[in-house]
């Protein structure tokens, strides 16, 4: 572990530059203690790291010093091999990219850890998108990319889903997210989330005419937090209901800690909406009794009675 530590150190000095005890602890989840007790080991192992005092200190390596990275674990070698997925890089332009960069890193590789990294590759393949969802119709992603990557202010024609619908708007695009085979571009100001797949006519800004990303924007972060506020908007009412014994429901929460005594639970479960709650609840069949709302109840109550009414003289043998 600590040898892996002290590499960690290393690459995160390389890569962000100076770096403060703290915020090395924080980056390793270790104690500050422990990041000087490592850095003192660096140093007697002849590391040219330094550390400066004072409100801009911290610790660096000395300039032009890079680590030589010579091999990987095992573990390593496998999550890499494991992480590339084909479809979105060549969505994006990069599947060549992304083949030949795999394709080196392989040759590169001792041959037991191309042996794993090719096991990993025949064993485990991602594929994000769900099978009843027809994939997105993103002709213009390459531009958004693009605009992402060079600072490039766009100006869309985006539909939404309340009036009115077709609505022009000013984007700074920060970043690009994949979620569930679909693409989301994160744009300032905000910042705010738009589905690529809406954009309906895009044009670029001339070379000239950029926008500063935020320095301290984190696209996870921000995507995180985003759907999080996400799903506490959509699950806004709440239904009490009884379930059948070994029926599930996500997100139903026991209400007395214990069945009751024909074997149902009581159960607290959070609704998008009277609309969603109908489907979802309908799936259950007669798994599932709906307390209240009581608009709710009676609606279901409607459903089942127009059934039976449609279905009914199949039950009494009046069919033909």
């Amino acid at each position: 572990m600590k040898s892996s530590r002290l590499l960690s150190i290393l690459l995160l000095l390389q890569t962000r530059g100076r770096m403060t005890a703290a915020q090395l602890a924080e980056a390793l989840e270790v104690s500050v203690r422990t990041v000087y007790r490592d850095v003192e080991a660096l140093s007697t192992a002849g590391v040219p790291l330094y550390g400066d005092a004072g409100h801009a200190g911290g610790y660096r390596l000395l300039d032009g010093y890079r680590t030589r990275l010579t091999g990987l674990t095992k573990d390593e070698a496998e999550a890499l091999f494991l992480a590339g997925v084909p479809g979105p890089a060549a969505e994006l332009g990069l599947g060549p990219v992304l083949a030949a960069a795999q394709l080196k890193v392989r040759a590169a590789l001792p041959a037991e850890l191309r042996e794993h990294a090719d096991r990993i590759s025949g064993r485990f393949h991602l594929d994000a998108p769900g099978w009843y969802a027809d994939a997105d119709d993103t002709p213009f992603l390459h531009t958004v990319a693009d605009a992402v990557w060079n600072n490039r202010i766009l100006y869309a024609i985006y539909r939404r889903w309340r009036e009115p619908t077709d609505v022009e708007r000013r984007l700074e695009p920060y970043g690009l997210v994949l979620k569930a085979g679909r693409w989301y571009v994160v744009a300032g100001p905000g910042p705010r989330t738009f589905r690529v797949d809406q954009i309906l006519a895009l044009t670029t800004s001339d070379s000239d005419e950029e926008f500063t990303r935020p320095d301290d924007f984190d696209l996870a972060a921000y995507w995180t937090a985003h759907q999080r506020d996400f799903h506490d908007r959509l699950h806004r009412s709440e239904a009490v209901v009884r379930l059948a014994p070994g029926a599930t429901l996500a997100r139903a929460v026991p209400l007395n800690g214990r069945p009751e005594p024909d074997g149902w639970t009581l159960m607290s479960v959070p609704i998008e909406s009277i609309d969603h709650a109908h489907g979802e609840f309908l799936r259950l069949g007669t798994d599932i009794e709906v307390l209240s709302p009581p608009e709710l109840r009676d609606r279901i109550a409607r459903t089942v009675a127009e059934l039976a009414g449609r279905y009914g003289n199949l039950l009494t043998g009046s069919g033909d």
